[in-house]
Formats: C-alpha cells, sequence, structure tokens
C-alpha cells in the first residue's frame, strides 16, 4: 500500500512538473509571435511592479534593520566592542546575494502569483478561456505572455529597490542607533563589496519571477471545481512558487562563483 502511495505521489509529482515545463515553453514561444498584447502587458508591469513597492519597501527596510542588528550583536559578542564596524560588508553581501532576493520572492508569489491563479483560475471556471479560443486569441499568448514578461522584469528591478532600502536599514541600525563608526564602516564595505554581489541576487531573481508568473498561470489555467477549485489553485501556487524559490537559491548559490576576481 506504501508502495503504491509513494508511486501515485511521485507520478503526480512528474506530471504536473511536466505541465509547468510545457507551459513555460509555450509562453516562451509565444513571445516571438504576434500581435503583441501591450495594454495587458503593460498593466501586468504595474501590477507586479508598483503596486508591489510598499511591501517590498517594508519588507527590505526591516529586514536590514533585522540583518544589521544580529551582525552587529555577532560582532560585538563575538570580536569584541569596537569591531562592529567590520560588518558592513558582511551586511550588503548577505542582504544583496541572499535575504532581499528570497524576501522579495516570497512577497511577489504570495500577493502577485496568487492573483495570476485566482484570476486565470476564475476566467477557466466561467469559460472565459474557452471564449478567448472562439474569439481566435490563443490563452497563452494573451494572458501568460503578458505576466511572464512582466514579472522577468519587474522581480528584478524590485530586488534591487529592495537591496538599496535593505542596506540602507542596516547602515541606520549600526551607525545612526548604535553609534558605529561611520567612517570605517562604509570604507570597509566599499572595500569588500563587489557588483557581482548585486548581479547574483539580480539572476536570481530574474529565475524566481519566472517561477511565480508561470506557476501563477499554470494553477490558474488548470483550476476546477468552481470557486473551491480556484481557492485551492491560488493557495497551491503560492506553496509551490515559495518552495521553489527557496530549493532554487540553494542551487543558485552553490552554483554561481562568490567573485569574479
Amino acid at each position: 500500500m506504501t508502495r503504491q502511495v509513494l508511486g501515485a505521489v511521485f507520478e503526480n509529482f512528474f506530471f504536473e512538473l511536466g505541465q509547468v515545463f510545457e507551459l513555460g515553453w509555450q509562453a516562451f514561444k509565444s513571445i516571438f509571435k504576434k500581435p503583441f498584447e501591450k495594454a495587458n502587458f503593460l498593466q501586468q508591469l504595474e501590477e507586479v511592479g508598483v503596486n508591489s513597492l510598499l511591501v517590498v519597501s517594508l519588507t527590505a527596510a526591516f529586514g536590514g534593520l533585522v540583518f544589521g542588528l544580529q551582525t552587529y550583536l555577532a560582532f560585538h559578542r563575538y570580536i569584541g566592542p569596537g569591531s562592529e564596524s567590520q560588518g558592513g560588508p558582511i551586511i550588503a553581501v548577505g542582504l544583496c546575494r541572499e535575504l532581499v532576493p528570497i524576501l522579495v520572492g516570497l512577497m511577489v508569489a504570495g500577493r502577485v502569483g496568487s492573483a495570476m491563479a485566482a484570476e486565470i483560475g476564475t476566467m477557466k471556471i466561467t469559460e472565459q478561456i474557452d471564449a478567448l479560443f472562439s474569439l481566435g486569441a490563443h490563452p497563452v499568448r494573451y494572458l501568460v505572455v503578458p505576466r511572464v514578461l512582466a514579472s522577468l522584469i519587474m522581480v528584478p528591478i524590485l530586488t534591487l529597490y529592495g537591496d538599496v532600502i535593505a542596506i540602507f536599514g542596516g547602515f541606520a541600525y549600526n551607525v545612526l542607533l548604535m553609534k558605529v563608526n561611520k567612517t570605517l564602516y562604509v570604507q570597509n564595505t566599499l572595500k569588500y563589496f563587489e557588483i557581482w554581489d548585486v548581479s547574483v541576487g539580480l539572476i536570481k531573481a530574474l529565475i524566481f519571477g519566472l517561477v511565480i508568473a508561470v506557476v501563477g498561470c499554470w494553477q490558474g489555467m488548470t483550476a476546477e471545481g468552481g470557486a473551491e477549485g480556484v481557492g485551492r489553485a491560488t493557495t497551491k501556487s503560492v506553496v509551490v512558487a515559495s518552495i521553489a524559490i527557496l530549493i532554487l537559491n540553494f542551487f543558485l548559490s552553490k552554483v554561481l562563483p562568490s567573485t569574479l576576481r
């Protein structure tokens, strides 16, 4: 019985994984086909990017503050008073390479990925997607491509914006609140912090944006069972995208080099 259950679980996992890759491939091919849904694309840019600024700002600010707090405590406790100014590059590198891309990805998955699944799922349940077929519009080109492109563009931009907010948060806690030597803090940060550290976070954000959009659209396109089915699809899109982000982050951190020097 256990083998049958495990077999069914793995079979369902690989079946759904195949659906995700198939939808992603269809979206990639449809990017280069006309007509391009410009109005829908601009609307998604606003939805993914502009409307996420507040939640990203709050998340990055307090993420930077708490990361700065823990770094300050670690240097103060284990190395000694006066060494806290050495924490600047650790804060900047840790935020840009790891914390900010993950936080932005999770926030966008919860706010935007769920909305994509709910919106497209509602269209699927109410047979609006079938109506698109009858009107000669391809659902993937009309619904999926604008969302994927918007996520590919806006998630890295939000991550870069979050980097600035978070680094300032770490600086504010150490220099403004705890009175760490400002000159040494800034000098150490500029000495050891590289553009590549920011680039690593942006590469991760690009992949996270793709995952969020494809998973959200996939759940919406496969939703069934009325309002309850849409609710399940919305929840599953957030869970799957969030877990995928955390798993991919580990492998990307392993693969991407620590420095280009």
